[in-house]
């Protein structure tokens, strides 16, 4: 039974040149041709296709792609790299909303700081930590907060340009003071960022926080980044199950 361009265009609500366009880049394994040179698509094309589009809630577009074309030219081991780096992605998001969770409890986040790649502009050069004398009980200065948190000292000023964390000055020395509040701030400040919420966003949440004197307005986005961890994962099963019924099409 062959299929034409449109008929596995019509199921997906896609263009003609949308399926040509996929069969050009590899996602769809190359058709054959009638006598007089149209393109001829079989049911496996099309289980390409629905596979195709299973993967892209689950992995994003350019990685949904680069899974099928491994699967297309053989390469098992090389899609499965991708779907486990998918997984791991993942699984590395949940881990920061869970400490995005524990520093709203507390002022530690659990486990301790995890030293990692800072991103953008934040790894902008800076002075050594600020020296000085020992700070007032509950307080603490630029250089021990950036070690708890494992960044550069260079990105809480960041923070500070950016409205997120802003610490009052000492009159005597003029060094940066954080406050528990301060902390706080800087601990979810930290942890959203690692969630992928951009410098402005998580300005307005902690504008609002420190507004409700509380974290209470953190509470809907929250459920919707669980509800976004959800979904994908949701999607990851259905991927799969669509990827491993594609493989056994003959």
């Amino acid at each position: 039974m062959w299929l034409r361009p449109i008929d596995l265009a019509r199921e997906h609500g896609l263009s003609t040149q949308a399926v040509r366009n996929y069969e050009e880049a590899g996602i769809l394994p190359s058709a054959g041709r009638s006598p007089s040179g149209y393109r001829r698509y079989a049911p496996r094309h099309a289980a390409a296709l629905r596979t195709f589009l299973a993967l892209i809630p689950a992995h994003g577009h350019a990685t949904a792609g680069a899974i099928m074309r491994a699967v297309n030219g053989g390469e098992v081991e090389e899609a499965l790299r991708l779907i486990d780096g998918s997984h791991a992605e993942l699984a590395d998001d949940r881990r920061t909303l869970e400490e995005v969770e524990e520093a709203l409890r507390g002022p530690t986040p659990r486990g301790g700081p995890r030293r990692e790649r800072e991103p953008g502009p934040e790894r902008e050069p800076g002075p050594e930590p600020e020296p000085g004398p020992e700070p007032a009980e509950g307080v603490t200065f630029i250089g021990p907060l950036a070690h708890r948190l494992g960044i550069r000292p260079a990105t809480l000023r960041t923070w500070e340009r950016a409205g997120l964390v802003v610490p009052r000055r000492d009159p005597r020395t003029g060094y940066r003071v954080y406050t528990p509040a301060d902390v706080r701030d800087a601990l979810l400040a930290h942890q959203l960022r690692r969630g992928g919420y951009g410098l402005e966003r998580i300005a307005r949440v902690l504008e609002r926080v420190r507004a409700a004197g509380g974290a209470g307005p953190l509470g809907a986005t929250l459920r919707e980044w669980r509800e976004r961890l959800t979904a994908r994962g949701l999607a990851m099963l259905a991927g799969a199950a669509a990827l491993d019924t594609y493989r056994r099409t003959p």
